[in-house]
């Protein structure tokens, strides 16, 4: 029995239970931004396909943006034997246009799809498939289904699409649903989703040392990524340590965010940053469950940073942007928090800081790159926790601007 005196079947019956009593809420206030992107790329395209954490909401975006489409969910085990034993049979039966949801768990399926794709080119937006490991789900569609499918990146709610997003819950549906419950969803998240995403993609059998890894790697927030010193701790292989990572960032559990290089020379930092993608469970791993416990916690730093992190890439994968999110450090010790760089010579600099002040002396990491980047237009922004995260953009210094994390988005409009 794992951790806690839980079995796996009991959490999952918890969550299922938590799923169901929060649907209607959910389905009440959820609008997500990247539904236009999904409208247009089914007006286009014979295939879209959106992968994701689990329970971030693809399904039920899908289902709300193409109300005819029938779900069938591929993890039923029934209807995964129906789809290896006849495939052809199994997608003759299907009403078009469909939803596949966790396509990833009958990969076969891809090259029949491909099949009648090609038999009629013209029909868009018939196949409509969701997957939340998004490695084994690409190689599908790099083998079979290039060039006719869209491919889109759902992560947890913004702080654009809800003002329940925060850097404590952070942004699934159901935590925002009933926050009063989101530590009995977080638990029951880890212990079944999360561990069952990890049985699918992996041999790991040591769930209670990979159990250990992620609240070690909760605590690892906003580090440049030292595999050695994640692996001593947990008396590991740092080899495992890279497979273990490379499990999270397949399942969409982790941001792993690369140092800016370009026309830079040298650079000695060549280390990925680590991130949560949902602010929320790294509280959970870490016992963090209030808003007190959080603003009193030596995490915060780190967990703001990330939250700041999330948004960014939130906004720019839900308007079918590359991600273009990048840190900066040199050798000297000058560090930018976040670069966005689209390759057109534009770059928005953001230092994201948990204090409810915003002093000027934390825009000077900010002005000092600004001022490195020769040939580049560069904007500077401080991202603060003034006002309830709610401050309004105002000038900090000569060349540096500052605002409030919910009015964020406002500044990624405008970014490259």
């Amino acid at each position: 029995m794992p951790p806690g005196g839980r079995n796996q079947d009991e959490a999952l019956h918890e969550l299922i239970i938590l799923r169901h009593r929060f649907r209607f809420i959910i389905m009440k206030y959820l609008r997500r931004t990247l539904g236009t992107s999904l409208a247009l790329a089914a007006r286009n395209f014979p295939a879209v396909i959106l992968t994701g954490p689990r329970r971030a909401g693809k399904t039920t975006l899908l289902r709300q943006r193409f109300p005819r489409a029938a779900p069938v969910l591929l993890e039923d085990p029934d209807v995964v034997a129906r789809a290896q034993a006849d495939p052809q049979g199994f997608l003759d039966d299907l009403t078009l246009p469909v939803i596949l949801d966790e396509i990833q768990n009958a990969p076969h399926l891809f090259n029949y799809i491909r099949s009648r794709i090609d038999a009629a080119p013209e029909r868009f937006g018939q196949w409509l498939l969701t997957g939340s490991q998004e490695a084994p789900l690409m190689r599908g569609v790099t083998e079979s289904m290039a060039g006719r499918a869209a491919v889109f990146h759902l992560l947890p709610l913004s702080v654009e699409e809800s003002p329940r997003v925060s850097p404590l819950r952070g942004g699934f549906p159901e935590v925002l649903a009933r926050p009063a419950a989101a530590d009995i969803w977080f638990r029951s998240y880890v212990q079944t989703y999360l561990e069952r995403d990890v049985r699918a993609v992996s041999s790991i059998r040591d769930l209670a040392a990979f159990r250990r890894f992620i609240g070690l790697l909760a605590s690892r927030c906003g580090q440049m990524l030292n595999k050695t010193d994640l692996a001593a701790p947990l008396g590991v292989s740092v080899p495992t340590i890279g497979e273990w990572l490379s499990i999270l960032e397949i399942t969409g559990q982790i941001l792993l965010i690369p140092p800016f290089y370009e026309n830079f020379g040298k650079r000695l930092v060549k280390s990925p940053k680590l991130y949560f993608a949902d602010a929320g469970l790294a509280c959970h791993l870490l016992g963090i469950g209030s808003e007190s416990a959080l603003r009193g916690s030596p995490f915060l730093g780190p967990i703001f940073e990330g939250f700041v992190a999330s948004e960014i890439v939130k906004h720019r994968l839900n308007r079918g942007r590359v991600r273009g999110l990048y840190y900066f450090r040199d050798q000297q010790g000058l560090e930018v928090d976040f670069v966005i760089d689209d390759g057109n010579r534009r770059l928005t600099l953001i230092e994201a800081k948990a204090t409810r002040t915003a002093l000027p002396v934390a825009a000077a990491p900010l002005r000092r790159l600004a001022g490195a980047v020769a040939g580049y237009d560069a904007s500077a922004w401080l991202v603060h926790a003034g006002q309830g995260g709610k401050a309004p953009a105002e000038a900090l210094c000569p060349g540096a601007r500052a605002l409030g994390w919910k009015n964020l988005h406002a500044v990624l409009e405008q970014a490259p």
